[in-house]
């Protein structure tokens, strides 16, 4: 959990030292970050099932190596075309681990132990998204860009080694477990078109955007219209019947918008208008996340006092 977050984050503060050193604009030094989030967002929801089939031990095993092998193809990258499609790839590795960390929790943590498990899991999280920019930036000031995603390596190797030697053994393959192929392509093709309408152009909103735009929207309807109809949906679209659910989604997305927003963007502002050096744009970068890292448990305690809805609403 901590690496995927490590690498969502660490790309970050090297996007000033990457548009300099590949001299590309910013429209398309972003799809350093965007290739690893569409990898993520199109997979994680799939993963469950495909490790239902395969096999979680093994899927998770095979999805830590993926992401091991591809942070080395990111750091030999020549060109930033290369590097983007090196990314996408350990998105797919990343989407594996985070998916199934979650679902090895369920299977092997005791009930009355759920929630704890899970708050760690949240609390590993939040420490790598807050480490990534501080690190990166020490890294990027004493050895260079490609230390970025060469940390990974021994890292890797160590979640490797520790989940081959810890994971319990793959149980039966569930019977007749479907996977929704066509939603899963739907999905991607749809985040895709959305992601390049709003990135492509230098700036300009033209007639390719708008029309990519229009494709986002019509792959968005037809998505929903074959999750109706799938045997086994990607999304079950009767969850969102609940209003509490939806609040949620609702809020996560707003601050998911918001922390990546700020640590995208971020990281130009201060750099070219403030004039920070790398190191130091990593640990401006870090406060955030550092103190999100910190209130996770405290407010998991507060909730429990005082209600989820009043410690919402103070939120």
């Amino acid at each position: 959990m901590l690496l995927s977050a490590l690498g969502t984050s660490i790309a970050n503060v090297g996007l000033p030292t990457l548009a300099l050193v590949f001299d590309a604009p910013f429209q398309q030094v972003q799809w350093v970050v965007i290739a690893y989030l569409l990898a993520i967002t199109t997979l994680i929801v799939s993963v469950g099932r495909l490790g239902d089939m395969v096999g979680r031990r093994r899927l998770l095993l095979a999805g830590i190596a993926l992401f091991t092998l591809a942070s080395v193809l990111c750091g030999l990258a020549p060109t930033l075309g290369l590097l983007v499609a090196a990314r996408a790839l350990q998105g797919l590795g990343a989407a594996v681990m985070m998916a199934l960390t979650m679902a090895f929790v369920a299977q092997t943590v005791p009930k009355d132990q759920t929630g704890s498990a899970m708050g760690l899991l949240g609390t590993m999280s939040a420490i790598g998204t807050a480490l990534g920019p501080s690190l990166g930036g020490v890294l990027i000031a004493v050895v260079g860009w490609q230390a970025l995603f060469f940390i990974n390596l021994p890292l890797g190797l160590l979640a490797w080694f520790l989940a081959y030697h810890t994971l319990p053994a793959d149980g039966p393959k569930a019977d007749q477990v479907g996977f929704d192929y066509l939603g899963t392509l739907l999905l991607a093709l749809t985040l895709a078109a959305y992601a390049l309408a709003m990135t492509l152009g230098r700036g300009s909103f033209g007639l390719l955007n708008v029309a990519l735009l229009v494709a986002a929207v019509l792959g968005a309807g037809l998505f929903v219209r074959v999750q109706k109809r799938a045997a086994s949906p990607l999304v079950r679209l009767d969850m969102f019947r609940d209003a509490s659910l939806r609040a949620g989604l609702a809020m996560g997305t707003l601050v998911s918008t918001v922390m990546m927003a700020t640590l995208v963007v971020g990281p130009f502002y201060l750099a070219r208008a403030l004039g920070l050096d790398a190191a130091m744009v990593g640990l401006v970068l870090a406060a955030g996340p550092v103190a999100a890292a910190l209130t996770g448990v405290p407010a998991g305690k507060l909730a429990d006092r005082f209600g989820a809805p009043r410690m919402t609403a103070v939120g």
